[in-house]
């Protein structure tokens, strides 16, 4: 278990991982090798790459966000992450995001309308 000035740093880190990602995936585009790149070296503090991901199974993605100490709020952005860049069809993540979501729903045990409402928007691409 991390000690709070350690989880604190790690969580910043996470965080800043998150919103570079974000950023990087937020214009809808065709993914080209400089793209992926970029994204990849992004994923890279996580374990992961895109190929990875594609691979992951969603059970084993899950357990490795756990282990990268991203809290429940992360995983719903790291989710989110993924339902984006599923948008341009290049990539289908919306599986991984809706098992995401849906743990989280089950696991946090607090009951959120807006990842309920995620998890209905994901059933209803796939």
């Amino acid at each position: 278990m991390l000690n709070k000035g350690l989880r604190d740093e790690e969580s910043i880190r996470i965080e800043n991982t998150l919103k570079t990602l974000r950023a990087l995936i937020f214009v809808p585009k065709f993914w080209n090798a400089e793209d992926i790149s970029l994204i990849d070296e992004q994923l890279k503090g996580f374990g992961l790459s895109l190929e990875r991901t594609i691979e992951i199974p969603e059970e084993d993605l899950i357990i490795l966000l756990q282990r990268c100490h991203l809290d429940w709020d992360q995983q719903e952005q790291f989710a989110d992450l993924l339902v984006d860049l599923s948008q341009e069809k290049q990539f289908d993540f919306l599986g991984k995001a809706l098992a995401i979501y849906q743990y989280i729903q089950q696991e946090s045990k607090v009951f959120s309308f807006g990842i309920n409402t995620k998890i209905a928007s994901a059933k209803n691409k796939s």
